[in-house]
Formats: structure tokens, C-alpha cells, sequence
């Protein structure tokens, strides 16, 4: 999977409305959970969730988008299906936790 990073409003707007799934990863490069974290949300979404891509988005180099969804923490993780956020989870993650979260709703939606 390739790592993108969204660095514009626009540019994520776009994003939401064509993908039928996709999960956004906030955080900061210099937050050491968020990296320690992030190559098992790749991994996750690699094995378990292949249509769905994954984006980085830094909090520092893009507030309007961290306010416009009110990401104020983190890391912090948005999961949209057919645009709408359908997952939240902030700072202390479980990736059981999120998969099962994602599963339901993937089943449902691409299965």
C-alpha cells in the first residue's frame, strides 16, 4: 500500500467523495505513538482491508482539516464509508479494537 498524505482541503474533500471507504490517519511526524502505531494501521488495512487506502494527514502542516473534522489529539483515525465518518478512535488505539470496528461495516459495504 502506498503512503499518501492529504495536504489540502480540497484535495480531501475529493478524497471523501471518491472512495467509497478510505481511513484518514491524523497525527504530527514528531509524535512518537503515532509512529509506533502507524505501520500496523498499514499493515491492518494491507491483510484485512485491501479497498480501503490509507492517508496521512499532519496536523501541524494542515489545521483547517484537523478542525473541520475536530481532530484536536493525537493520533487520531477517521474511517469514512460513502462519505461520512462512520469511525473515530483517538490516542489510545487497539488495533483489535479498530478492526473489529472496520470489519462490520467493510462486510456490509464491500462484500
Amino acid at each position: 500500500m502506498d503512503f499518501k498524505t492529504i495536504s489540502d482541503l480540497n484535495e480531501f474533500d475529493e478524497i471523501i467523495s471518491k472512495n467509497t471507504g478510505v481511513l484518514l490517519y491524523f497525527s504530527t511526524l514528531s509524535c512518537s505513538v503515532g509512529e509506533a502505531l502507524e505501520p500496523k494501521v498499514i499493515d491492518l488495512l494491507n491483510k484485512e482491508f485491501p479497498k480501503i487506502p490509507f492517508y496521512f494527514i499532519d496536523i501541524n502542516a494542515t489545521p483547517e482539516i484537523s478542525a473541520k473534522n475536530s481532530v484536536f489529539v493525537e493520533p487520531t483515525i477517521l474511517v469514512f464509508f460513502e462519505g461520512k465518518e462512520t469511525i473515530r478512535k483517538s490516542r489510545h488505539i487497539g488495533i483489535f479494537e479498530l478492526s473489529e470496528s472496520i470489519s462490520r461495516i467493510y462486510k456490509l459495504v464491500f462484500e
